[in-house]
């Protein structure tokens, strides 16, 4: 029998341990020989990177012990931190720990050999990192990205493609690392790996410098590859400040295939490489480009932010065909036909895939995800159109019948501009609240900005519906997944549009009875929690607030005070720091802490270097200069970067954004331990 209960006091299985536990999800897929292995996330674990195999019986098993940490922190945002290969006398693992940023080598046919590093290490500000690796065993080398601090300061750093030998003899001597890319490669201070041609004749890359972001516009870069295996000239074949290409790959038959938002849209194209030298080329140069064609193009995407090193939404395989990650807000797995341009999408149940691909033979692996599932490692085979599931597989902690049911909506906002959103009603199969009553909401706000919010099944979000707490996730204008134009929404616009969409949403809500407008909250992290800061000081829609390891001081971030990655990111989001410096005062909600009113929860991590503590410390100090009396609490945790990886922190953290919702909105969840707010 169902009871009747007020909204946010039902009971619920669903507890913060439970959602901590299934934080996270499956990257960087690979197969060595005919084995797929991923990097999986392990809150348990101090929240490190685990990297897994799928055995031939089926059974996955860790393939490095704790405390291995395999994950890079190249532009702090990391990207694909393994590579291996498979040889007569067993596989050969590279990989970065996280610990030292060292570059390993393992062979896990012989796990009495403890990995042996191949890089050095470095006492100057961050040190030597590495990414993106690629094993080229012909050469005894591994080709990757290396990221070297060159001073103490955040953007005191330089990026090359390098070589590292796998005879370790680079761990002890630097010199031994061989720089791919020089001097005469510089123009850019941003690169990805190297993409060597099947022939081995050439190279392709990706580079940008600031202050683009790789969303707004990259070089694809081309290279003969000498005898010797260095670098010649290298000579841009597509992109430039307005056209962003995400990646890119080799063709088996030697043409080029890479995803570009040329058109508007993340599209693949195929640039065919004649045999001869340009006319009047500088010797060394490539060779003369033919032809370039669009293979599919369509008015979505097959390709997304370039926010890791070595993501991938598309991979050519054998027979000709590619696989591609492509669609609208969603996303699905298909194969393409370069000949027809047609796409036969993979069966299943799977909404959101992520940006990792790897091909063997007529295999393909990903990483998916649903409303009803978590990410698991999902594999199509090619050759009978069959899909399964092989790894991270889905298990349902609870009863599904505790899950929301996610809506797919579109709201009307300020100037009759669309804005995309998943809606989640509170849910609970054994309770429900008074005819009279209406639910409170919280609207989540996305990181990035340039990112989006996937429809699938997160257990945090579950938590709250299965309380009687709905949530919208808003994709606001700059939300990525709806094309350049949605994207470029936010150019000059961060704290505007962001805050105006989420606002338009939850009043939409409001308005059609949906959501109680007296219990309207926002929550976010990273630039989810600016977008969540700024919507207290600048508005009066919500009662309250969760703010996350957020951005809070424009000024101070953009003059020094986060990584090198970012740190001009906002002359696009604002505008030039010395053309508009009123504007950065104008929306920082440091500068306004005179207009808070609502409660809220301030979460930040003490290791974070891209939204440092200070920025949150600052904003506090002038709240309380101003004499404001603010209901609020403020959690710091040891050891957490930007993002929680840790099941104890996140426990920590959901438990205290109930209780402050439960305070504010008068709610009665049972088992919550009261968060204490200062006053």
């Amino acid at each position: 029998m169902v009871q009747t209960q007020a909204y946010g006091s039902w009971p619920s299985p669903l507890d913060a341990a439970l959602a901590a536990a299934h934080d996270g999800q499956p990257e960087y897929v690979g197969f060595v020989g005919d084995e797929a292995w991923w990097t999986e996330p392990r809150p348990a674990e101090g929240g490190r990177r685990a990297l897994v195999r799928r055995r031939p019986d089926g059974a996955e098993e860790s393939v490095l012990p704790a405390p291995w940490n395999v994950r890079s922190r190249v532009i702090e945002y990391g990207g694909r931190p393994w590579a291996g290969a498979e040889r007569p006398e067993g596989p050969l693992l590279v990989f970065v720990d996280f610990a030292d940023q060292r570059m390993y080598a393992y062979e896990p046919a012989v796990p009495e050999r403890a990995p042996r590093p191949l890089t050095p290490v470095s006492d100057i500000g961050g040190g030597l990192r590495w990414v993106d690796p690629q094993l080229h065993l012909d050469r005894g080398e591994v080709w990757c990205v290396l990221e070297e601090f060159t001073g103490q300061g955040p953007s005191d750093v330089r990026r090359v493609i390098a070589a590292v030998p796998l005879d370790g003899s680079a761990a002890e001597d630097r010199g031994a690392v061989r720089e791919l890319t020089d001097d005469a490669h510089r123009a850019h201070r941003f690169v990805t790996g190297a993409r060597l041609s099947p022939d081995g004749r050439r190279a392709a890359w990706l580079a940008w410098d600031h202050p683009r972001m790789p969303w707004d516009g990259t070089d694809l870069l081309l290279a003969e590859v000498t005898d010797d295996g260095t670098f010649g000239p290298a000579r841009s074949v597509a992109g430039g400040t307005e056209e962003s290409v995400c990646q890119v790959e080799w063709a088996p038959d030697g043409a080029l295939l890479f995803s570009s938002d040329r058109g508007g849209w993340w599209n693949l194209y195929r640039m065919e490489i004649a045999a001869g030298p340009a006319p009047g080329a500088t010797p060394g140069t490539p060779a003369l480009l033919s032809t370039t064609h669009g293979l599919c193009p369509r008015e979505e995407e097959f390709g997304g932010p370039l926010w890791k090193i070595g993501l991938s939404w598309f991979k050519p395989l054998d027979a000709g065909l590619i696989a591609v990650v492509h669609g609208v807000g969603a996303t699905s797995l298909g194969i393409l036909d370069p000949a027809t341009g047609e796409v036969v999408d993979a069966a299943g149940p799977w909404t959101a895939w992520a940006s990792s691909l790897a091909v063997h033979g007529t295999r393909v692996i990903g990483v998916a995800a649903s409303p009803r599932t978590g990410t698991e490692v999902v594999e199509l085979d090619t050759s009978t159109g069959r899909t399964r599931v092989i790894g991270s597989a889905h298990a349902d902690p609870v009863d599904p019948a505790y899950y929301p049911e996610p809506q797919i909506r579109t709201f009307e906002g300020p100037d009759g501009r669309d804005i995309h959103a998943h809606i989640y009603p509170p849910h609970s199969p054994t309770h429900a609240a008074p005819d009279d009553e209406l639910p409170p909401y919280v609207v989540w706000a996305h990181g990035g900005p340039t990112g989006h919010a996937p429809l699938v099944l997160d257990l945090e979000i579950a938590y709250f519906t299965s309380r009687g707490i709905g949530v919208a996730e808003v994709n606001y204008g700059g939300s990525t997944g709806y094309g350049r134009e949605y994207r470029n929404r936010l150019r000059e616009q961060w704290g505007v549009v962001d805050v105006e969409d989420c606002a338009a949403v939850a009043l939409a809500l409001a308005d059609e009875g949906t959501a109680d407008r007296g219990r309207l909250a926002i929550r976010g992290g990273s630039a989810g929690g600016w977008t969540s800061a700024a919507s207290l000081t600048s508005t009066d829609v919500y009662a309250c607030g969760t703010i996350s390891y957020p951005i809070l001081d424009l000024t101070g971030w953009a003059e020094g005070e986060t990584h090198d990655f970012e740190s001009r990111y906002l002359e696009t989001l604002i505008g030039p720091l010395a053309a508009v410096p009123a504007r950065y005062a104008e929306r920082s909600p440091s500068e306004h802490a005179d207009r808070l009113t609502a409660p809220f929860l301030l979460l930040q991590g003490l290791d974070d270097v891209i939204c440092p503590p200070i920025q949150c410390e600052r904003f506090l100090a002038r709240m309380e200069s101003e004499g404001r009396r603010v209901p609020h609490a403020y959690l710091t945790f040891e050891g957490e970067g930007h993002g929680f990886r840790r099941s104890d922190t996140m426990v920590r953290a959901l438990e205290a954004e109930l209780s402050l919702y439960a305070q504010v909105f008068g709610l009665h969840p049972t088992g919550i331990p009261a968060l204490e707010l200062t006053k």
